[in-house]
């Protein structure tokens, strides 16, 4: 009897696995084969050029009480 419960929960498993690694496929299938075939996929998002701060600036110290102290 428990081989037969073991075989089923393992039918059910792999069946499962089946499922939802055809759902992967049918959502992305495409972008594999373009992939598989070499030809490059854009990005649906344009992507603006970032500005970077010539000098960082400093962060000054922070100045605490005596009972900040204490409380670290």
């Amino acid at each position: 009897m428990i081989a037969a419960l073991g075989t089923l929960v393992f039918l059910a498993t792999l069946w499962l696995l089946v499922v939802v690694g055809a759902a992967v496929l049918e959502e992305s299938g495409a972008r594999i084969a373009a992939a598989l075939k070499g030809k490059q996929n854009r990005p649906s998002i344009a992507f603006a050029p970032v500005r970077l701060r010539s000098r960082p600036r400093l962060q000054q110290p922070i100045r605490v009480s005596a009972s900040w102290r204490a409380a670290a």
